[in-house]
Formats: C-alpha cells, sequence, structure tokens
C-alpha cells in the first residue's frame, strides 16, 4: 500500500520517493512507496504535476550549469492522472515513459501547486455548504461532483427553494469569514459511530480519517483540505436543477468564484452596453426585446401569409390549364424553404386542380412538390424518386413533400425530372 503523504499534510507540494513498480501499457504508469498525488475519489479530480528522474526541480539549472558548466543530466516526465487501486497502490499516469527506470530509483515529485489549492479550496468549501444545509433545513448531502470549472452537491430533498439557497449559501460564507480551524484525525469506526458526524462512509475500513471544521461539521474524507476555512475565500451557489435523487446545487469557491463573478459581470456589462443601460436593467431591456421581437415575427409572418397569397393568385391567373390542370414549375433565389413551402400550400388550395413543383437556392438547395387534394399524383413518392435519382434526401405525403439537394446545380435538372413524370401520366 502506498503511503498516502496528502493524508496528513494537503500543502505538501515537493517530496521524494522510490519506484516500486512500473508499467509501459497501456500508458507509462508509476507506483511509489509514498505520494502527495491525489488520486480521484470522493468527487474530487486528481492532481497533476512532474516527476523528476535524477533532476532536482529545486535548483535552477543556469546555477549549475555556472556550477559544473552543464544542466543536470535527468529527465522530467509530466504526471497527467492518478488513481487509487483497490489495494491501496497509488497508479501515477505519464505522459511519456521515462527511460531505463526500475524499482528502486528515487525520485521526486512535484505537485501542480495552483491546482492543488484550487481543489483544497472546493472541496473545504463543499464540507462547509452542505453543513449549511444540514443545520439550516436538515437536507442531507448525497454526492458530490467536482469539475474543471464547477462543483455541484446532490441534496437529498423534495423541495429547494431560492430563499433556502441564499440562506444555505449566507451560512456558508459566514463560517468561513470566520477563519475556523479545519483538523484532521483519525479514528477507528467504532470511535467515529459516537462522534456524531455529518455521514459515516460505507467503506468497511477499521480507520477513518475525520475532517472537523471546528465546531461546524464533522466528516469521514479521505481529500485534501485546507488548514483555515478563510483559505476558502468564498463560496458562490450557482443554478439548481431537479434531480432524480432531489436537488442539484452548483456551485464555486475561491479563486473560482473570483474567476466567475468577474466573467458574469463582464458579460453584464457587455450586455448593458448593448442596451444602453445599467447592468441591473438588463433583465428589464431583454424582456422588452423579445416582446419587441415576437411582435415583430407575428407581423412578419402575416406580411408573409398575405404576399404568399397574392403571389399565388397571381401565379394562378398566368398559368394555363393543360390536360385539366395547372402545372407551376417555378425556381426562387430569394426564398428560403419555409416561403416556398408556404406558397406551395396557398396555391393548392386556391384552385382544385394545382401541381406545383417549386425549387429554391438560398440558403441551400431544396425542393417542395405539392398538388391540390384529389389529383392523381403521389408527391411523397416523387420526390423520393427525384432525390435518389439526383442524390439528395427526402420525402413526404401524397399531396406535399420536401427535399433537400447538395448541389445547387442540380436543381433544375430535378425539376425537369419530375416535370416530365408529370406530364407523362
Amino acid at each position: 500500500m502506498t503511503d498516502h503523504l496528502y493524508y496528513h499534510d494537503s500543502f505538501l507540494y515537493d517530496f521524494e520517493a522510490e519506484v516500486k513498480e512500473t508499467a509501459a501499457t497501456p500508458r507509462p504508469a508509476l507506483i511509489l512507496d509514498r505520494t502527495a498525488f491525489y488520486p480521484s475519489s470522493g468527487g474530487q479530480i486528481h492532481d497533476t504535476g512532474q516527476i523528476y528522474v535524477g533532476a532536482d526541480p529545486l535548483v535552477r539549472p543556469a546555477t549549475q550549469s555556472e556550477a559544473k558548466g552543464s544542466a543536470p543530466e535527468g529527465q522530467v516526465v509530466k504526471v497527467t492522472e492518478v488513481a487509487e487501486a483497490e489495494d491501496g497502490r497509488i497508479v501515477h499516469y505519464l505522459e511519456a515513459p521515462v527511460r531505463d527506470l526500475k524499482p528502486g530509483t528515487r525520485i521526486r515529485g512535484q505537485i501542480d501547486a495552483p491546482r492543488r489549492r484550487d481543489h483544497m479550496q472546493q472541496h473545504t468549501g463543499q464540507h462547509v455548504l452542505s453543513a449549511a444545509f444540514v443545520r439550516l433545513f436538515n437536507m442531507p448531502t448525497v454526492s458530490f461532483h467536482m469539475a474543471d470549472d464547477y462543483c455541484s452537491i446532490d441534496l437529498d430533498t423534495p423541495v429547494l427553494t431560492k430563499e433556502q439557497v441564499e440562506s444555505a449559501e449566507r451560512l456558508a460564507n459566514e463560517i468561513i469569514l470566520e477563519n475556523r480551524p479545519v483538523d484532521i484525525r483519525f479514528v477507528t469506526r467504532e470511535e467515529a459511530a459516537n462522534l456524531g458526524l455529518r455521514k459515516i462512509p460505507p467503506a468497511e475500513r477499521d480507520q477513518l480519517r475525520l475532517i472537523e471544521v471546528r465546531d461546524f461539521d464533522l466528516s469521514a474524507c479521505g481529500g485534501t483540505h485546507v488548514r483555515q476555512t478563510g483559505q476558502i475565500g468564498c463560496i458562490l451557489l450557482r443554478k439548481t436543477e431537479r434531480v432524480r435523487q432531489g436537488w442539484r446545487v452548483e456551485f464555486v469557491a475561491g479563486q473560482r468564484a473570483v474567476a466567475t463573478a468577474r466573467r458574469d459581470f463582464t458579460t453584464l456589462t457587455e450586455a448593458g452596453a448593448l442596451f444602453s443601460s445599467h447592468i441591473y436593467d438588463v433583465p428589464q431591456q431583454a424582456r422588452k426585446s423579445l416582446d419587441e421581437i415576437h411582435t415583430l415575427r407575428k407581423a412578419s409572418e402575416q406580411f408573409q401569409e398575405e404576399l404568399a397569397a397574392a403571389q399565388a393568385t397571381s401565379i394562378l391567373a398566368e398559368t394555363p390549364e393543360t390536360n385539366g390542370r395547372k402545372l407551376i414549375i417555378q425556381n426562387f433565389t430569394d426564398r428560403d424553404l419555409s416561403a416556398i413551402k408556404l406558397l406551395a400550400q396557398k396555391l393548392t388550395r386556391l384552385a382544385p386542380n394545382v401541381v406545383t413543383l417549386l425549387s429554391t437556392t438560398a440558403p441551400q438547395p431544396a425542393m417542395v412538390f405539392a398538388q391540390s387534394p384529389g389529383q392523381p399524383f403521389d408527391m411523397g413518392a416523387l420526390m423520393k424518386e427525384t432525390m435518389t435519382k439526383f442524390e439528395g434526401r427526402g420525402g413526404g405525403s401524397k399531396d406535399m413533400a420536401q427535399g433537400g439537394l447538395s448541389d445547387g446545380a442540380k436543381l433544375q435538372p430535378a425539376l425537369e425530372h419530375a416535370a416530365e413524370k408529370v406530364r407523362g401520366v
């Protein structure tokens, strides 16, 4: 079993260790006798960093070059993922293999410190936030998830109100402001049963690692945490959503919260500039704009209806009957598919003997075939046959069908082909 150095000191970023095992496939990996690298576990994502073999990261190469005339020999490889095996060994997956690395080799590991500090802020923030929901509303946390840009907890509750979210956020930040100590201790499962833990883990372990936020929260956890709540910085609750097991609360803490608040402010400022208004007036201005857009859309739809009806009347008046029906074949360059479909509907409803074959090149090649109810053709079958011949896709019902082509140059031949089929009946 690997000695978990982070269990005792989450601020340990540099350490020395001995290689116990190596692997080259399916990807390069190392197992050490001791490590400060945290593996993905308990909702917290893994550390990354570097492993130095025969090179000391604490000594500048320039200094050694000045002393010895050359940079130190050795290899540096990135640790891209860390995982814990069932037997307690921690596997360090590497970006590339290390040359001639054998068991017994001494290495130096270096944790990505900014990433580790971020994880400590998020994870300790989760402990404080989860405890706040329990203390205020008796809402236990059933799961925790940490992503690269946000975190979330799932609460076992059928209802979660905006006021409850704000109250929990307020209490959590009060605990952070009080800068309470965050202590680590190890106890047996029997001892833990009488300590009032927020949650007893299901794993059958003889010894439990407890994280205590002084006089506020006590829970079993193997993750990395800050030493005092003030190091969390702050907690900002984001969106909430209903999930199968209750309610999911998304949050960010520490520098993530600052970056998120800055991004939100920048976005609101840009939106306010577009509306020529203060950022606090953006929702009102957005609602006003949406109402105006809705009104304009309705007016546009009415205009399109009237225009299509007028154009259909004009086309029908100019189209002579042949064999008792009016065959209308036309291509448009300034109408989209919805416009020619509307025109086809008007044409076939204004007269009982209309067959229309329409196409458009804007914004992409498309066709609409339609007939007045009672005409003998099958527009859906005709469209499928035409699309198959000209490498397009389409279909529809007996009286109306639509399709699309990838090549606009094939529109005219496709129209002519369909017209021949109609005239040949």
